[in-house]
């Protein structure tokens, strides 16, 4: 067989962390301490050690670059983004990683970032660096299909939460507003999805509201589609 030269690649990950913060759907980014990208907004994320297996490698970045444990969260394997001039570096290969979690802290920069923060998905999805809007688009497509499939949405709530609360955790990860009465129904028809407190909500206005507590369910049978909730 003749001699030829192994191609070179370079192994990164990349992080999408997804949390429902002051009524928006907010993503985790870094603010870039060095170039490519200096000072521009990312995902964060880093190059693959030598010997490193690629879950530890996300688990390891994500502390570098924001302070936050990643072992404390459910991370899976989103994308692999593979463009030839994707990083002006050279031919980089970048696992890309998805955590969709409610409660996550206040991240703190360190590594190569001089900043990480919570942002908007919609206020900086057109200005990240590299690829990473096409990361954060995928990203935000699979939290949108979880939500129709299984009962995440009920972890963004209270312990306590009426019809009202779980409908609107919809509405912020869908980006779109749900008729009332048809959300219910389905609610209503999931099995196991949410369970009666017995409890009411009383409002200064209005009548009270029923409370309800996470189901036991972890997938919603039938599922909860975007086509079928009264979006408009």
């Amino acid at each position: 067989m003749p001699d030829y030269e192994l191609p070179k690649l370079t192994l990164a990950v990349d992080l999408a962390i997804l949390t429902v913060r002051e009524n928006l759907l907010q993503v985790l980014v870094i603010e870039r301490g060095i170039e490519p990208y200096r000072g521009q907004s990312a995902l964060p994320g880093g190059f693959v050690l030598d010997g490193e297996d690629l879950h530890d490698a996300a688990i390891r970045e994500l502390a570098e670059e924001t302070g936050l444990d990643g072992t404390a969260l459910h991370l899976e394997q989103l994308f692999t983004y593979g463009t030839p001039d994707r990083d002006p570096r050279g031919r980089v290969v970048s696992v890309a990683y998805l955590a969709i979690a409610p409660n996550l802290p206040i991240p703190a920069a360190g590594s190569d970032a001089s900043g990480a923060r919570w942002a908007p998905v919609e206020a900086v999805r057109t200005t990240l660096a590299f690829d990473h809007a096409r990361i954060l688009d995928d990203a935000v497509e699979r939290a949108r299909g979880k939500l129709e499939y299984t009962t995440l949405a009920a972890a963004f709530c209270a312990n306590e939460f009426t019809i009202g609360d779980l409908r609107h955790v919809y509405e912020v990860v869908w980006n779109m507003p749900l008729d009332p009465r048809n959300f219910s129904r389905k609610v209503a028809n999931s099995e196991g999805f949410v369970e009666p407190t017995g409890g009411k909500r009383v409002p200064d206005t209005g009548r009270p509201a029923a409370l309800y507590q996470r189901g036991k369910a972890l997938a919603l049978n039938p599922p909860l589609t975007r086509s079928g909730t009264g979006a408009p």
